[in-house]
């Protein structure tokens, strides 16, 4: 399941890492994002791994559209629940402000045909 939400950063978290049971290294970092809604909420997101790098340069209030998957795991009977993203695109002025509309001129009208345009027709 893919999903995505644009926003604001709010918060960048510290990083975390470790070593799995297996031997492995991990490393985690999470986020806050508030998103643009009527009644905006703030959603926590995690990046693992390779991931973290996603948050190099990225700093709190840069608007973003963010890309996720949902997942829950079960551990000792009780469900867990993390919102894993995987994509980061940050917002261009382009994209918050398009380009106006050229201003109207008056050497934008066409002139009138004179009388003798009258006289050019074929019927």
């Amino acid at each position: 399941m893919a999903l995505s939400v644009k926003g604001k950063v709010d918060q960048i978290l510290k990083p975390e890492s470790g070593v799995s049971r297996a031997g492995k290294e991990w490393k985690k970092q999470e986020f806050v994002l508030e998103t643009e809604e009527q009644y905006p909420r703030k959603v926590c997101f995690t990046l693992f791994g390779e991931k973290v790098d996603l948050l190099n340069g990225l700093n709190a209030g840069e608007s973003v559209e963010v890309s996720f998957n949902v997942e829950s795991r079960e551990f000792n009977g009780r469900w867990f629940t993390n919102v894993n993203a995987w994509k980061i695109d940050r917002a261009t002025d382009d994209q918050n402000f398009p380009e106006p509309p050229p201003e109207f001129r008056m050497q934008d009208i066409p002139p009138e045909p004179g009388d003798d345009a009258a006289g050019d027709l074929p019927f």
